[in-house]
């Protein structure tokens, strides 16, 4: 059974001209990668996969990419005015959240609600609110595009009208499964 995606909690939102829930984007694929400034592998592959990924479907309506600037160290380092810098630095384009600090251990508190290891982590939610996809670490683009590409194929399938030995079916006009 897929678990329902929790809430965000977000101090602050870059790249967007308004704050975004993922309530409201029911309905899409959102891609969320959390990650931190100074993360060498956030640098050399999250982000830049998370740029490549809100290029692609930028235009598109059914899928989202958001980031998620979740800070457990360093924290006097990675303030929201050095992630401003950074975003600029790096051409960062995708919507980006500041996550919410926590009050008591410095486990930010969206990292927490998601019960991430550290960054970067990749969430893949799907349509319906449910996590599909946590992974911690170095995500293949061609698995994560293919996680994406068959989410958002279940969602535009058409009905299961058609049967083996049906015309449409015969003739070669049969949607794939």
């Amino acid at each position: 059974m897929l678990a329902i995606a929790p809430d965000l909690a977000v101090s602050r939102w870059f790249n967007t001209p308004r704050p975004l829930s993922l309530a409201a984007l029911r309905g899409k694929v959102v891609v969320l990668h959390a990650f931190q400034m100074l993360c060498p592998g956030c640098v050399e592959h999250a982000l830049p996969q998370a740029e490549r990924l809100h290029r692609l479907f930028k235009d598109r309506s059914d899928v989202a990419i958001v980031g998620l600037h979740a800070v457990f160290e360093h924290h006097a380092a990675m303030t929201p005015v050095s992630l401003e810098a950074f975003i600029h630095e790096y051409r960062l384009t995708f919507p980006i959240a500041v996550d919410e600090a926590s009050t008591t251990d410095g486990i930010p508190v969206t990292m927490r609600r998601f019960g991430m290891r550290g960054t970067p982590t990749t969430i893949v939610v799907d349509q319906d609110g449910c996590v599909v996809e946590h992974g911690f670490g170095r995500i293949d683009d061609m698995a994560l595009g293919v996680l994406i590409g068959s989410l958002v194929a279940r969602a535009v399938r058409p009905p299961e009208s058609h049967q083996d030995g049906d015309e449409d079916c015969a003739s070669g006009r049969c949607a794939l499964p």
